[in-house]
């Protein structure tokens, strides 16, 4: 992440020059920005996908969506550890019985 940044800001430093970029550092630019917030984005998730929201008196009031989402992302990673025909949620079970 260190050396993406680096070049991000070379290559922007080199823009406010007289010289300014050429049409190759201009896309390498763009490739570099989008690869930068495509990673940090990939943080950001991971940072809310672990986090849990408390009140002052300790109550865990975590959003609903937020606990549904980690949820599934739990229910990601086993599938691609174990793979998908080797199990079964058991909510999907009581929905089968019903």
């Amino acid at each position: 992440m260190k050396k993406l940044l680096d070049r991000i800001n070379e290559l922007a430093r080199k823009a406010k020059t007289m010289e300014g970029l050429t049409e190759t550092e201009k896309i390498e630019q763009q490739q570099l920005r989008q690869e930068y917030i495509q990673s940090f984005r990939s943080s950001f998730d991971d940072i809310l996908l672990n986090s849990k929201v408390y009140d002052p008196e300790g109550n865990d009031i975590t959003p609903q969506k937020l606990v549904d989402a980690q949820k599934e992302k739990r229910r990601k990673n086993i599938t691609s550890i174990l793979g998908s025909d080797k199990i079964t949620f058991l909510n999907e079970q009581d929905k089968k019985k019903k």
